[in-house]
């Protein structure tokens, strides 16, 4: 698929995921921050699901900020050093910037140190097999020319992993999910020029610092072709969308029991389930 709003579409679609799993929280936030939104489009969707009745737009960049009717309550600052008092906001939404951070356990330990007790955080990163196609295409074409490789994609996190880190911030009920979204190009630099669009440069810093020339990125747009295109020439883009959501530790909140608590063994319960006689 292509989205109608170019390189936004991405945010789009996951701004549009996040409103439809919030509205099915029974709870209203008095105080919301949406962290690195990057143009607004899950700010836009707090506002009007009136799930929140303040939201705080947290940008590196003020262009980023959102705009329109009414006031805007923003402030620019690094994601990585939150100006957050703790226990100072009551919902926490992270769309498609974790990824892009240096230190994302760090990140995570200070967003749910702003949360109050029973707030939740809700967030989207790119994770898993995204851009695989583009990392390999890459790879083979800098192989074919130099004889070696450096890393021109960011590595991406495993949904097992991301699911973790929710609990090594001290995060409660933490699930984890993925949806993979397959996108089609006319080319490889149509793909790049999208990422771009999205912030998403290279910024490994194990990366080349060698100049590409622009025969070393026609030889990687004849790989993708080859292998990764469909009968009408198109090319496809893999992005694998992780959502994760946690709640700040509230004594409200189910808890697991402590082991040996059981009243039934496992053995007990499943006698009369097993397939064998």
């Amino acid at each position: 698929m292509r989205g109608q709003t170019g390189a936004l579409f991405l945010l789009e679609r996951i701004a549009d995921e996040l409103e439809d799993r919030l509205s099915l929280v029974e709870r209203r936030f008095a105080v919301a921050v949406d962290l690195a939104g990057h143009a607004g489009a899950s700010a836009e969707r707090l506002r009007r699901s009136g799930k929140a009745d303040l939201v705080l737009e947290i940008e590196r960049d003020a262009a980023f900020l959102s705009k329109g009717p009414g006031e805007r309550l923003a402030i620019v600052a690094d994601e990585e050093a939150l100006p957050l008092k703790a226990e100072s906001v009551d919902l926490f939404v992270s769309t498609l910037s974790l990824h892009l951070t240096n230190d994302t356990p760090g990140v995570l330990v200070q967003a749910a140190r702003a949360l109050r007790p029973d707030g939740l955080f809700l967030a989207a990163l790119l994770g898993g097999e995204t851009l695989h196609e583009l990392r390999a295409s890459l790879i083979a074409a800098e192989a074919e020319a130099t004889g070696g490789v450096s890393p021109r994609v960011a590595p991406f996190a495993d949904i097992r992993d991301a699911g973790a880190l929710l609990q090594r911030a001290g995060l409660a009920l933490p699930v984890s999910d993925v949806d993979r979204l397959t996108v089609r190009y006319d080319s490889i630099f149509d793909l790049m020029r999208d990422l771009r669009a999205m912030g998403m440069a290279n910024m490994v810093s194990e990366r080349s610092r060698r100049p590409a020339t622009r025969q070393f990125f026609r030889r990687a747009a004849e790989i993708y072709a080859e292998r990764f295109s469909d009968p009408d020439g198109r090319v496809r883009a893999t992005f694998d969308i992780l959502y994760l959501s946690g709640w700040k530790p509230h004594e409200s909140q189910q808890k697991p029991l402590s082991p040996g608590s059981g009243k039934v063994s496992l053995a007990e319960a499943l006698k009369d389930r097993s397939p064998l006689r």
